[in-house]
Order: C-alpha cells, then sequence, then structure tokens
C-alpha cells in the first residue's frame, strides 16, 4: 500500500474549474481529467479539528461534542494503519495540531513534522510589537483575540519575503521530500496538509498579478459576519482568495508531477481533499457562520 493525501484547508470547490469555477487552476483540472470526482463527498461536522476528528474516527463529531481532541479512547484510522505495519507520516503547517483542543491528533502518525508561521502562529517573538487596528461588528472578546492574532502574524511574514520561505511552499516540499527519500518503499501513508487557502489570504505577489491585485490592497483577513466588507471591496477579497487557490493550483501540479517523475502514479493512491468551504459573500454571508439569522 502507498497512499498520499493532498489537503487544502478552507477549499471551495465552486470557485475551481472542473466545478464550473472562474478560478485559474489548470492543475485541478488535470487532476479531474486522470482522476475520479466524487461529488457526492460531504463534510459532517465543521469546522477544523472536528472534521478532523471524523476524518480519523470514522464517526460524526457534533453528534456528541465540539471542537476537541482525540481522546484516548478514541478509534484512530492513522494508529490503526501503523499498528498494521503502515508507516503514516503527516506534514503540515495546520497550527491547531500543536495548540489546545487539537495536541492529540498528530501522535497518532508514525512521524510527523510542522511546519511553522500561519495565521498568527505563536512561532518569531519579537517584543515590540507592530500596532494593529480592526475595525469590525464583532464582540469585545473576538475583536481583541483578532488583533492579536493579526500582530503575530505581521511578525511572522516578515520572515517570509520570499516564496520559497512562504509556510505552503515549505509543506509541499516537505511531503516531496519524504517521496523522494520514500519512493522505493511500501506500505506507507503521506498525508499533506496545507492550511492554504484559509484566511489570512497572504498570497506571493505573481499570483495575484493574474488577478489584477497587489498585496498592499488587502491585508487578508476575512470579518466574520453579515454583510461585510461590501461594494467593491466584495471581489477585491474574492480575487485574493482565488489568487490564493492559484497558488494552491500550482503546488497540487507540483506534486503530481513528482508522484509521476517517482514512477509512483501508477500504482500510489492520491487523494485530493478539503475540511470545509468558505463563504465570500453568499447569501451576504462572510467567514465561517455558525448560525443563519431568521
Amino acid at each position: 500500500m502507498k497512499a498520499v493525501m493532498l489537503m487544502f484547508d478552507t477549499l471551495t470547490r465552486n470557485h475551481l474549474a472542473p466545478y464550473g469555477g472562474d478560478a485559474i487552476t489548470p492543475n485541478f483540472t488535470r487532476l479531474a481529467q486522470e482522476s475520479a470526482q466524487f461529488d457526492n463527498f460531504y463534510v459532517g461536522s465543521m469546522p477544523c479539528m472536528p472534521a478532523r476528528r471524523e476524518l480519523h474516527t470514522g464517526r460524526y463529531n457534533f453528534l456528541h461534542r465540539s471542537w476537541g481532541p482525540l481522546e484516548p479512547f478514541d478509534f484512530s484510522a492513522m494508529q490503526a494503519l501503523r499498528q498494521h505495519g503502515v508507516h503514516t507520516h503527516m506534514v503540515t503547517d495546520h497550527k491547531h495540531y500543536w495548540r489546545d483542543g487539537g495536541a492529540t491528533y498528530h501522535t497518532r502518525y508514525s512521524t510527523f513534522e510542522f511546519i511553522r508561521g500561519q495565521e498568527g502562529d505563536c512561532w518569531k517573538g519579537q517584543v515590540e510589537k507592530p500596532v494593529i487596528r480592526w475595525q469590525g461588528n464583532e464582540d469585545e472578546e473576538t475583536l481583541r483575540r483578532r488583533a492579536g492574532r493579526m500582530t503575530q502574524d505581521l511578525i511572522n511574514r516578515a520572515a517570509m519575503p520570499t516564496q520559497q520561505e512562504h509556510f505552503t511552499h515549505r509543506t509541499i516540499s516537505a511531503g516531496m521530500e519524504f517521496l523522494e527519500n520514500n519512493c522505493e518503499q511500501d506500505n506507507w501513508f503521506l498525508q499533506i496538509e496545507c492550511f492554504d487557502p484559509h484566511e489570512p489570504f497572504f498570497v506571493p505577489e505573481k499570483y495575484l498579478t493574474q488577478y489584477g491585485c497587489k498585496p498592499e490592497e488587502f491585508d487578508g483577513w476575512v470579518p466574520y459576519y453579515c454583510g461585510a466588507p461590501g461594494g467593491k471591496d466584495d471581489e477585491k477579497v474574492r480575487k485574493f482568495y482565488q489568487a490564493l487557490i492559484t497558488m494552491c493550483d500550482d503546488y497540487l501540479g507540483q506534486v503530481m508531477d513528482k508522484l509521476k517523475a517517482l514512477n509512483l502514479w501508477d500504482d500510489t493512491l492520491f487523494i485530493v481533499c478539503t475540511d470545509h468551504g468558505f463563504l465570500l459573500g453568499e447569501h451576504q454571508w462572510w467567514g465561517k457562520k455558525h448560525h443563519a439569522g431568521v
């Protein structure tokens, strides 16, 4: 058994070309032409960690609990594979794996590698911090936490001035390193898990230019409430998101090419999936709404 699961967080399929979307995604189109599409694949529980708990346990998370870790008594598919002689390896920049509420998932794998710097990850230490002013309709505690993430995110971005230092690039590179080192072996499962295209939309400029955008036009943070941002800003936010999808598409193509170059394409299970989508103005909703107004 050889298997690769490439997971993109917060990937909304109706932006992808195979589903009629207008984002620039030639490699998703190529994948659709060379694989089976599962059009009735739906997430059971959202957002991040509840979806991953379902991935491990095969059970609906929100029938009995909210966001939380894997418990010692929980079944884990990754652990079961490991116990039956399959080496399971995860490489990810998803910060919730090493935070409270999610810090017991990675230990079910044989080995794992963390890539730091995403979404205000407490990575680079800086005593004197930039001043962030965020105005939104969220409650005071949410605003405080958001400002803290935005501040740390600015500090982290300063450590990633080029695309080669971008967390998604490093995540994909680490995954392909595993493929190169183990392509002659059997009985392994590789999970390459990218936090992008999750917000904040930190996009290398070469992808923004394909949508007529510049980095300074939007900080990448999308408000989570109804009726925002509004007007021309709506389309700008969508373009930033689509630029990030185009970046993910680029890396999808690199992984596909690597599998073929290493003669793994014909005898390796290759899964591309996400945990959930993202609202970008549909029904005037933005972000991840947890309720519907009546």
